[in-house]
């Protein structure tokens, strides 16, 4: 969702998304970066859904679960981005930001000098982006293909311990915690965890689950009766054909019906 507003940005600049960069022998993932003749920003893009609240530097949901406190990440991503520019030789300017993609989230006790871009806020963001009259020039370009040049394609945290499909525990893994505890009531479209109390539309938590799946078994046909006993809470597989005839083409051969991921 996030990209398809950057896409749509009339304003010169360059989007680069899904870096895996290294800096001090650290690895750290940037959702969006935007590079511009002003300064350069950097996206921590959440999908929460539900209550949350920050205080002291901690974040948690209204039911009391601690989770990870993605500004902390943010500052830390932005902190070695900055070194990283330094070590290349450039210095242009870094605003770091953490959005948060759903309308369905709320965060009390957030201060205003926070870099959150909260859903009702995104619009106006994407406004002040356009409304900047920038030409961009071939440093700029430059410092892009650099960025693309320094991806991690083998990732180190893709050492992986031999695993198999039937070996695997199913269930939905929950967004907030990382516990297999999400439940289906079968009434309404969210999922919800029995242990933290977290909130996820049904659908999306789906999509993120066969991509786990897709990830972890890339030989392997994603197919409706796959994925229904992968995602296993899920009490209808008409649920899982809608979700994912949203992102993926079905196609049929002898066996059946398989799905592949839709071109952007």
């Amino acid at each position: 969702m996030f990209d398809q507003k950057l896409e749509k940005l009339s304003v010169e600049c360059l989007i680069i998304n899904d870096l895996l960069l290294e800096t001090a022998n650290t690895h750290y993932l940037i959702d969006s970066h935007l590079v511009s003749p002003p300064k350069i920003h950097i996206f921590e893009v959440k999908n929460f859904e539900g209550d949350f609240l920050i205080e002291d530097n901690r974040m948690r949901l209204i039911s009391g679960k601690e989770i990870k406190n993605p500004l902390i990440q943010l500052s830390r991503t932005e902190s070695l981005f900055r070194q990283l520019l330094q070590q290349l030789g450039y210095n242009q300017k870094v605003e770091a930001h953490l959005v948060f993609i759903n309308p369905e989230f709320y965060l009390y006790g957030a201060s205003p000098d926070l870099p959150i871009i909260f859903p009702s806020q995104l619009g106006r963001f994407m406004n002040q982006l356009n409304s900047q009259f920038f030409k961009l020039a071939g440093k700029h370009h430059a410092l892009a293909e650099k960025l693309m040049e320094l991806h991690v394609k083998d990732s180190p945290f893709s050492l992986l311990p031999e695993y198999s499909f039937d070996g695997l525990t199913k269930g939905i893994l929950c967004e907030g915690c990382g516990e297999l505890e999400m439940f289906d009531s079968g009434f309404t479209t969210t999922l919800t965890c029995k242990k933290c109390g977290f909130v996820e539309d049904k659908e999306a938590a789906i999509l993120r689950s066969t991509e786990e799946f897709s990830l972890l078994f890339r030989q392997m046909k994603i197919t409706s009766g796959i994925i229904f006993e992968w995602c296993k809470i899920i009490r209808s597989r008409a649920v899982i054909q809608r979700a994912l005839a949203k992102s993926y083409q079905s196609c049929s051969s002898k066996k059946g019906t398989y799905y592949i991921k839709k071109n952007k």
